[in-house]
């Protein structure tokens, strides 16, 4: 007689890989649940073993009813085997919102020339008669910071009441491992809420257990997550102007609706008024009519000029009628990815300027896509351009696991990010340690 052990993830895969292995008349001796072992175990599934027997002599000499009883034990034994964990309907920790205190009045700002001021103000009064969306306000770093504290007391507290129902005998390594896994998991669970995805959640995970499983106290995990993601997420990369006298040309790729104008914009309008350069607008939007228009109001107000495209062959002119422009920023038509012909089209006008001039290229995405459908988008963007990353939109989302995801999947450096339409506001260069702390839990 032949014995042997076999383990799956379901009781079939384990007797599938039995009768694999030992034949189809193999005989199901018993099945048992296997728990995972370590400290997150909970985050496991439950494997099955089997014990399945052979005995090729002796087979055909079974009685029905030896047969019969085996098969009515493997059925007692199916049913008796506990249910998978379900971590959906763990209980959640609710975490209580923190009063942000009240800001400290502003400090005047530094007066513009009468030209700048004068900018701002038409630019403001432009934007006034559009439907406004509600800017996010910034949150200063002490209410954050406070944030973050109160997911600790609430840790804290929440330990402190199961310890009550603890046996004794913890010894101080145990409780403080057991202190950690607990906060490890809120931080998991928080992360999944903003939705980053759970390929990406598990990796961070991983990389917790070894400091948490060493007994390390709820300040030091906190710290170490906080540091893996900001090393994730990596320095932002605005535009870089040319050391050699040419204009820098930046182009700006996206699907439409998802505010690739007026981000153009926002950043022509800061360069120019703030750090005083030169800057053109070209577009090759010449699909939507609005575009253009909305384009040279901006043109108008800000004293800029706007050169009209409609063929790749006319950006290598166009971009040299503008050498004394620092610089260029070039809006394209916004289409859809499954848009074979279009997608030909921007990927034709991206690569008609000559490599000296060193083109950036800017993907502008909406934070409020779905994340398959912006892994759609890179992959149909990649395939033709370098770019980098800008989110729009933050406004109107409250979960921000999308600029992590897309980062990850696509390996494309971050650069700007938008909450609203007011022109020059509502734009900064993407600030890692706020949207870290947003993904940990903070405001």
């Amino acid at each position: 007689m032949t014995i042997n052990k076999f383990q799956g993830k379901t009781e079939s895969e384990a007797i599938e890989k039995a009768k694999k292995e030992m034949g189809p008349d193999v005989v199901i001796m018993s099945v048992k649940t296997v728990k995972p072992k370590g400290m997150f175990r909970a985050f496991k599934g439950i494997a099955y073993e089997v014990t399945a027997a052979l005995e090729e002599n002796e087979l055909d000499k079974m009685s029905t009813q030896a047969i019969a009883e085996a098969r009515e034990s493997q059925a007692q034994l199916q049913a008796q085997k506990p249910e998978s964990i379900n971590l959906a309907a763990d209980e959640k920790i609710q975490i209580p919102a923190v009063a942000a205190p009240a800001p400290a009045p502003a400090a005047p700002p530094e007066r513009l020339g009468e030209t700048a001021e004068m900018v701002l103000k038409q630019l403001q009064k432009h934007t006034a008669a559009e439907p406004q969306e509600t800017a996010v306000q910034a949150v200063p770093s002490s209410a954050i910071e406070e944030r973050l504290d109160s997911l600790q007391s609430l840790l804290e507290d929440r330990i402190s009441a199961e310890k009550k129902n603890q046996e004794d005998g913890l010894g101080t390594k145990e409780e403080r491992a057991q202190e950690g896994f607990s906060f490890v998991k809120m931080l998991y669970q928080t992360l999944l809420d903003n939705e980053v995805h759970e390929k990406y959640a598990n990796q961070i995970l991983d990389e917790l257990e070894k400091i948490s499983s060493k007994g390390n106290n709820i300040d030091y995990i906190l710290s170490h997550i906080y540091q893996k993601l900001v090393l994730k997420f990596g320095q932002p990369k605005p535009i870089e102007f040319q050391k050699s006298g040419r204009p820098k040309a930046a182009f700006f790729i996206g699907p439409t609706g998802v505010g690739k104008t007026t981000t153009i914009a926002k950043i022509a309008s800061r360069y120019k008024v703030d750090e005083g350069k030169k800057v053109a607008f070209l577009t090759a939007d010449t699909y939507r009519i609005a575009a253009t228009e909305q384009l040279r109001t901006y043109a108008n107000i800000l004293d800029m000029p706007l050169t009209i495209v409609y063929s790749p062959e006319e950006v290598q002119d166009a971009v040299k009628n503008l050498s004394e422009y620092d610089l260029i920023l070039v809006d394209t038509a916004g289409f859809s990815h499954k848009n074979a012909a279009q997608c030909e089209d921007v990927r034709k006008l991206v690569g008609a300027l000559s490599a000296d001039y060193k083109p950036e290229v800017y993907l502008v995405l909406s934070a409020t896509t779905k994340y398959r459908d912006l892994q759609d988008m890179c992959n149909i963007y990649q395939s033709f351009a370098n770019y980098k990353l800008i989110f729009t939109k933050l406004d109107e989302t409250s979960c921000y696991g999308n600029l992590l995801n897309i980062h990850l999947y696509s390996g494309a450096d971050l650069s700007y990010v938008t909450y609203g339409q007011n022109v020059p506001d509502d734009i900064e260069v993407f600030d890692t340690q706020k949207i870290v702390k947003k993904l940990l839990g903070g405001d």
